[in-house]
């Protein structure tokens, strides 16, 4: 196996809204499997379209670019245009042909600057739309038939677009007490109670998503040791790929949070990633460390890795690639965006954008 290689089983965050020398060099050098962006990537329409390009000609492999376009708070275009309206929102007006409508003009928008995945729909079911847990306005659902339902429509029409989708926050994370952008929650429920409700809901999106992203919570009704769900080969690998049959790639979810920041050093956790089952771990913020991340790499035993780079390039075939860009179908697009909102939220409640979360971690990560 070449060292180079390595490089494919990273989803890295990039630093600002343009590559500088230092980022590119490391980039480069390290050819990351895919990028992740935020706010702090996004100022202008041209310029997110020229920020993807770029990263797409660094990569010697055509690079998955994601990006977590909810809708709501949870929309990082609404820095440059419209805010889609949240799963919540559309839940209540329960109409699936308008979560079809944000689906298309999800995915649409995506590819037009270069994007190959959102990671999206939330498959969580919502116990309580006031927890304090990061899903607030989150949920396409407070049944599991519900989630199914509007989370399927959301799905299906995304993926007509050519964009790829991900299941989140798998094994379901509803229950969550605290935010793992800052610790690591405990979910005590019992493994019956997780198969009449989240796993119903994951079991049926099972072979109907793209990709999976694994959460930062422990549930002790699967895994008695204290090791998040992301770490762990209980619930990734026999739970996840034997029991729920799932053959798409598997991520982890942002290995910058506190639930996992605070438990284990950076190295160690790189190399419980990619022995519990994923293909993917996703560095958001600490950039800096990628090349400390392909060196933890290395001391992966080889069938773990094989399997790895075999579900990152099994997913890249099916990436479509970019839509023309131009200015125009941007406005368009968008316009679209607010008949969107005006139809959900009616005119005066589509005036009124989401407030900035109090609860957001300092990193802007979800």
């Amino acid at each position: 196996m070449e060292r180079s290689s390595l490089g494919q089983l990273l989803l890295v965050g990039v630093p600002g809204p343009e590559l500088d020398s230092k980022t590119a060099r490391l980039f480069r050098k390290a050819q990351p499997g895919g990028y992740i962006l935020f706010g702090r990537n996004i100022r202008s329409a041209t310029q997110l379209r020229k920020l993807i390009d770029d990263l797409r000609d660094l990569s010697q492999i055509e690079p998955i670019v994601t990006i977590d376009q909810e809708g709501g708070r949870v929309s990082r275009l609404k820095l440059i245009g419209n805010e889609p309206p949240n799963a919540q929102q559309l839940r209540k007006k329960a109409d699936p042909a308008l979560i079809r409508e944000h689906g298309r003009l999800t995915g649409e928008l995506l590819r037009l600057f270069g994007f190959n995945l959102d990671l999206c729909p939330v498959l969580d079911i919502s116990f309580d739309d006031d927890a304090d847990n990061s899903l607030r306005g989150r949920c396409y659902g407070t049944s599991v038939e519900e989630v199914i339902a509007f989370g399927a429509a959301f799905n299906e029409s995304l993926l007509e677009t050519g964009i790829l989708s991900c299941g989140k926050h798998f094994p379901g994370y509803a229950a969550a007490t605290l935010d793992p952008h800052h610790e690591l929650p405990r979910i005590d429920r019992s493994r019956d109670e997780l198969d009449r409700t989240e796993f119903a809901i994951f079991r049926e999106f099972a072979h109907k998503v793209s990709s999976m992203m694994v959460c930062h919570a422990w549930y002790p009704a699967l895994d008695p040791a204290k090791t998040p769900a992301s770490l762990s080969r209980s619930i990734v690998t026999d739970l996840l790929v034997s029991e729920f049959g799932f053959d798409g790639l598997i991520m982890t979810d942002d290995l910058d949070m506190g639930a996992i920041a605070n438990e284990s050093g950076f190295t160690a956790t790189i190399e419980r990633a990619m022995l519990a089952g994923n293909d993917l771990a996703m560095i958001c913020h600490r950039v800096h460390l990628i090349e400390e991340a392909r060196a933890a790499l290395e001391r992966v035993a080889r069938a773990d890795l094989d399997r790895a780079l075999a579900g990152v390039e099994h997913f890249k075939r099916n990436m479509a690639a970019p839509n023309r860009f131009s200015e125009e179908r941007f406005r368009s697009l968008d316009h679209e965006v607010w008949e969107l909102r005006v139809a959900t939220l009616g005119a005066e409640g589509a005036a009124l954008r989401s407030p900035d979360d109090g609860k957001r971690s300092p990193v802007e990560s979800y």
